[in-house]
């Protein structure tokens, strides 16, 4: 857990950061809570963002997968989205965030797919779907991310809210 493989980002984007001196895929990672649990994102873009998360180490004393880990993934990756379809002169930050669970996982990984419902100037809706490894639907999540303009204190172009 920890390791972050490496992101499939659309070129165009890549190209937009760059010229920006951001190298994305490199700075691209789930955050410092997302590596702790083992998240991993498998591909970017702001019309969909996937990502996966073990079950092992993110249950709670049942030994199901725990509602708060689910709400990590979802942030994430909605997250990620925002802040994609905000572009670099924009920061996601998350003000929203509802999580209905479906059904418990309780081994391997889990898979949340992230599309947008809304995509606006100053705000950006997703529905993220978490699914087991048999594609049994674990969680319905809606994030909501306000898009603001960066300052020029902020300490990077890219981040996100999470």
């Amino acid at each position: 857990m920890g390791e972050q493989q490496q992101v499939k980002f659309p070129q165009d984007v890549i190209d937009e950061y760059a010229a920006l001196g951001v190298d994305l895929p490199a700075l691209f990672s789930a955050g410092h809570l997302g590596q702790r649990m083992g998240v991993q994102i498998v591909e970017a873009s702001a019309d969909r963002v996937v990502g996966t998360m073990p079950v092992e180490g993110n249950t709670q004393p049942y030994g199901l997968l725990h509602g708060g880990a689910s709400a990590v993934l979802a942030e994430t990756l909605g997250s990620v989205g925002a802040m994609l379809h905000g572009g670099s002169r924009k920061v996601a930050v998350g003000v929203d965030l509802n999580c209905t669970h479906h059904r418990g996982a309780r081994s391997g990984l889990v898979t949340g797919v992230a599309t947008p419902v809304h995509r606006g100037r100053s705000t950006a809706t997703y529905e993220i779907v978490i699914t087991d490894e048999t594609d049994h639907r674990v969680c319905s999540a809606r994030l909501t991310c306000l898009l603001r303009e960066v300052n020029r204190g902020d300490e990077e172009p890219a981040r996100t809210g999470t």
